[in-house]
């Protein structure tokens, strides 16, 4: 009778530890996905006048994005990054006028992505 407590404790001690995982997991995707989606803002901005660097920021912004989506542990935050990851890699980018017309892109699509982390992760 004794290892009743015993084994209900454990039980609920790993229900926590497990849960507190789930949700350590969670912030630290959420930290990295603010990080990874500002750099790519930043350095978008700065390429307008190289549209392959431009491309190449894209592209490397968006395997980020999908690491961090991949390991979010929250499916409706994996949805946004892998969203705006996919977003990202479609953009072929080959002149200053389609580099502007991407920043703007990538600025629309970035802002719908940084309300979707915001609600997911306050």
């Amino acid at each position: 009778m004794r290892f009743l407590p015993l084994a209900a404790a454990t039980a609920i001690g790993f229900t926590m530890l497990t849960t507190g995982c789930s949700t350590v997991d969670k912030a630290q995707a959420c930290i990295e996905a603010n990080k990874v989606i500002g750099e790519t803002g930043a350095k978008i901005t700065t390429l307008a006048n190289d549209p392959k660097a431009m491309e190449q920021a894209l592209n490397d912004g968006a395997a980020k994005l999908q690491d961090v989506a991949d390991k979010a542990g929250n499916t409706t935050l994996n949805q946004a990054l892998g969203d705006l990851a996919d977003s990202f890699k479609k953009f072929d980018v080959n002149s200053a006028e389609e580099a502007a017309a991407t920043a703007q892109k990538v600025a629309t699509d970035t802002a719908k992505a940084v309300r979707t982390v915001a609600e997911e992760c306050t």
